[in-house]
């Protein structure tokens, strides 16, 4: 049987930050700035009554599980919790398999997983929106909230310069994603052996991504600075090595000085201090790392919301 369509249109997913148009993500962003004030001003907001939330769960995390499950209760929703331990798909089970099941007793499904490849399996065989909460290759739900923390403090991010320091990860990727769709420059540094893919990035123009040997020429006239741990969920085994190989990639103020003097500096967290950045960095006045982080919970209430609702007036 092929997929069911949503009442608003044909079934839309969320797996890479590429799914949505510029036209639809700005309309994401916009809407969670909405959802956001009836928030904070104690107004309920229920666009997601009697609707239900899967999330799977095959890699663990703080952040996104509390903001897509206080997110869909605010909504006016319920959530499944679900892990590889506590489910079939830790038991050899197909993913195709438990695609059809669980998209016949849901009406959405959040997914944090390995490769990419697996989410695209899932969403193929569902008949439910599908968003990505984290995969090898994209975080697509981090950028987001990313994005709207700096439109929040300094207005559109089109023409504007984001510095990425660190490894080539699945942070790196969605920024690249982002500033293709959005119109503004990402430089990009990290040490020989953990570079972007040319395979994966594919022919850029200078105003879409710059690549810089050295972290400190990457900050330069940058309005936005970021990072992410040194040693990614999965690759534990490589700790010490990506240590010794990131040392000169740990943002300091001397790296923040190069870049504007009101530039904002975020991490999708969860941060180590003294290695991928410095406290007087993560914990100083260009900090939005806590702002960056409440902001999962919101613009995933508008995703949510779009991808079952469509747009709203």
């Amino acid at each position: 049987m092929s997929a069911a369509p949503s009442p608003t249109g044909p079934l839309r997913h969320f797996l890479q930050l590429r799914d949505f148009s510029a036209d639809e993500i700005q309309y994401v962003l916009s809407r969670a700035r909405i959802i956001k004030d009836k928030f904070k001003r104690y107004q309920p907001h229920h666009t997601l009554h009697d609707r239900n939330l899967a999330m799977v769960f095959e890699k663990a995390s703080t952040r996104t599980r509390v903001s897509f499950e206080a997110g869909m209760y605010q909504l006016g929703g319920s959530v499944i919790y679900l892990t590889t331990e506590g489910s079939q798909l830790g038991r050899a089970e197909p993913i195709e398999d438990t695609a059809r099941v669980i998209s016949r007793m849901v009406d959405l499904v959040m997914i944090r997983t390995f490769e990419q490849t697996r989410i695209e399996r899932f969403a193929a065989h569902s008949r439910v929106p599908v968003i990505n909460g984290l995969t090898n290759e994209f975080h697509p739900c981090q950028i987001l909230a990313d994005i709207l923390t700096f439109v929040e403090h300094r207005g559109s991010i089109h023409g504007k310069t984001v510095a990425w320091i660190g490894d080539a990860n699945n942070m790196s990727y969605t920024w690249l994603q982002a500033a293709e769709l959005l119109g503004f420059t990402l430089h990009v540094s990290g040490p020989e052996g953990y570079r972007l893919d040319p395979r994966r990035t594919r022919v850029q123009p200078a105003t879409t991504l710059r690549e810089f040997s050295d972290p400190r020429q990457a900050c330069e006239g940058a309005d936005l600075v970021t990072t992410d741990v040194w040693t990614s969920m999965g690759y534990e085994d490589e700790n010490e090595v990506r240590r010794r190989a990131f040392a000169d990639w740990c943002v300091d103020a001397q790296m923040m000085s190069a870049a504007h003097e009101d530039a904002l500096f975020m991490h999708c967290l969860p941060a180590h201090r003294g290695e991928e950045v410095m406290g007087e960095v993560i914990d100083g006045p260009q900090s939005v790392v806590w702002d960056e982080a409440e902001n999962r919970l919101h613009v995933q209430k508008a995703l949510m919301e779009f991808l079952l609702l469509g747009r709203l007036s």
